[in-house]
């Protein structure tokens, strides 16, 4: 299967409840490269990159921990690019 890599905006409660460091672990968990950061109008920006299922995995994960509360998400499409791991930034 090949790889996508998406660019997601994450809006609701996704600051100070342990959004980026469950994103890491999950997407490590997965294999999936890319990072994660907060924003300063308090989104979370995340580029993701691996198979499209996993990736949708990795939302799922998210959506499951009770202290994080998405309410909604903008995602696209980008061009996937050489990466190893996923950070936080």
């Amino acid at each position: 299967m090949s790889e996508v890599r998406k660019r997601i905006v994450f809006h609701g409660r996704v600051q100070g409840v342990g959004f980026r460091y469950t994103a890491k672990y999950l997407a490590q968990s997965m294999g999936l490269a890319g990072w994660v950061k907060n924003e300063y109008n308090g989104t979370v920006l995340m580029e993701v990159q691996g198979r499209e299922l996993l990736i949708f995995k990795l939302m799922e994960g998210l959506n499951r921990n009770m202290h994080i509360e998405i309410s909604w998400i903008d995602s696209e499409d980008i061009p996937v690019k050489e990466e190893k791991g996923f950070r936080v930034r």
